[in-house]
């Protein structure tokens, strides 16, 4: 028996990436899917025993960990800062390329400055807070999810951590990007209780998506 499965996907630049993707291994959502002013966030697809759900990006591995999906597309950014025991990270899909890094303000004070404690704005405080800590540095977070590169403007912290792809918003409000604590893709991500009880049904489904990554 074809059992009912449930991918969630990520909202925003990601998802234009992967809409090409889905329709390469046949997976077609429903129009309404496609339409940017819709509220809407559960989908049926070609696929009757497939469904799609549309959630923030920082979600996904959340709503896979937890069963109410069982795979979904997450970056190595959620997946390092959430680190689900619940979930397989099983393909890299090549796909929503960036980085993680250490921004702070673009004079000499700043990059002299070397400090014990330090203050970051960021929405990865699991991750920064290891990260700095390996460091031998203690990293008081902030946790901001919009607007991180005005932080250390307003004076609230003296450095940001964030997502950069270009570096053109760092550069527009004076922040210069001095490390990089990880590189970054988009990975396909399964739920482990999931895989064991659906293992054909979502088999079938990672081969098709893995021939098309691997060309």
């Amino acid at each position: 028996m074809v059992k009912k499965i449930t991918m969630a996907v990520p909202k925003g630049r990601i998802l234009n990436e992967l809409i090409p993707l889905l329709k390469k291994v046949d997976i077609v959502p429903e129009k309404e899917f496609f339409n940017p002013d819709s509220r809407k966030l559960l989908f049926k697809t070609n696929n009757e025993n497939l469904s799609l759900i549309k959630v923030r990006s920082f979600d996904v591995a959340t709503f896979v960990a937890f069963g109410a999906a069982q795979i979904g597309i997450a970056g190595d950014d959620v997946i390092e800062e959430f680190k689900y025991d619940e979930i397989y990270s099983i393909l890299d899909l090549k796909i929503g390329k960036c980085r993680l890094s250490v921004a702070r303000k673009n004079d000499k004070k700043s990059s002299n400055n070397k400090e014990g404690h330090i203050i970051v704005a960021t929405k990865y405080k699991n991750t920064v807070t290891d990260y700095f800590a390996k460091k031998g540095i203690r990293a008081e977070c902030i946790k901001l999810n919009g607007a991180v590169e005005l932080a250390p403007k307003l004076g609230i912290c003296s450095r940001i951590v964030d997502l950069v792809s270009t570096g053109k918003t760092l550069k527009e409000n004076n922040l210069k990007e001095y490390e990089i604590l990880m590189q970054i893709t988009s990975k396909l991500i399964i739920n482990k209780i999931a895989f064991k009880l659906m293992n054909d049904d979502i088999t079938k489904i990672l081969k098709k998506i893995k021939k098309v990554v691997s060309g």
